[in-house]
Order: structure tokens, then sequence, then C-alpha cells
């Protein structure tokens, strides 16, 4: 029951990079199917990439001698001040007309699900149950995300993001403590 929660927690605030950009794109009044799409997108890149990322995590582990949970946290430690940095930039919006500026957005938005797979093995036993939820939830996020964002771009684009980072920097205290 920890483990499920930890990792709906991990979901969440690894959607959050992803819901404030498509709060932010959402003010470009995507239409209905193309935020589907876009969403699916998200969602397909935060199943792949943790997997991904998990390959590599257990080649790392059998070449540093590092504990699992020591990995994660630093991990989760390095994306939570990135998120909280981000916060600062200003973003630029793109448009997102083609199919290919679709894929790097959701790659871009993916890339920190990837640091999260190399410590997997520490989070989870059951690594499809997880990147499935990762997946499900950043989906729907930026769904979310793109639906309110000409109605909460002012309000939450930068709030999200900075209470995303601090779930990742509480969940990182806690590998690193453990």
């Amino acid at each position: 029951m920890v483990e499920l929660f930890t990792i709906i927690m991990i979901a969440v605030g690894l959607s959050m990079d992803a819901f404030s950009l498509a709060i932010l794109y959402g003010t470009l009044d995507f239409e209905k199917k193309k935020a589907l799409t876009l969403s699916s997108s998200v969602g397909i890149f935060h199943f792949f990439m943790p997997l991904l990322g998990n390959f590599i995590g257990i080649i790392i582990l059998k070449l540093l001698p590092l504990k699992p949970n020591i990995l994660v946290g630093i991990i989760f430690f390095i994306i939570a001040i990135q998120m909280i940095l981000s916060i600062f930039k200003e973003e630029e919006i793109v448009d997102l007309k083609g199919i290919f500026a679709m894929i790097l957005f959701a790659f871009t938005v993916s890339v920190d699900s990837f640091s999260v797979g190399i410590g997997m093995s520490a989070i989870a036993n059951n690594y499809i149950l997880a990147v499935s939820i990762f997946a499900i939830t950043s989906a729907f996020f930026t769904y979310l995300g793109l639906r309110l964002g000409s109605k909460l771009t002012e309000k939450f684009g930068k709030v999200s993001t900075l209470l995303g980072s601090i779930v990742l920097l509480c969940l990182s205290f806690v590998y690193l403590f453990q």
C-alpha cells in the first residue's frame, strides 16, 4: 500500500511539469482531438522513458556500489531543483502544429521520468504497474492543463511546477535518509 502511494505521488510530481506547460499551451485553444493526441503522446513517453531509465539504472548500479534508494534520492533531489529553477525561466510558446512538434514536447516533459526510471528498483517491484500509473497520470494532467490553460495560466502555471518539485524534494529526503 505504501509502495502504491509512493508511485502515485511520484506520478503526480512528474506530471506537474507537463501540466504547467500544458496550461501555457492551453492558451492556444487546442481543439479536442489535438489535445488528446498531445496528452496521449506525453503518456506514452512517460511509459517508455522510465523503462529505458530502469535499463540504464541496472547497468549503473552494477558499475557503481550505490544502494538503489540513495540513487533515487539523489535523482529526485536533482529533478526537484531543476523544476524549481524552471519556474524562474521565461517560457516561450511555440505553436505545436505538426506531429514532430508534439513528439518533441512529449519527449521534453518526459525526460525527468527517464531519471526516475534509473532508480526504479528502489521505488517499485512491479515496473509495469508503476510506469502505467506514470503514463495515465501524466496524460490526464496534460489534457487537464490544455483544457484549462486559457483560464489558469496566470494563476497556477508556476505554482503547479513548484508543488510538483516540493513533492519530489520531500521524496528525495525520504529515500536519502531511509
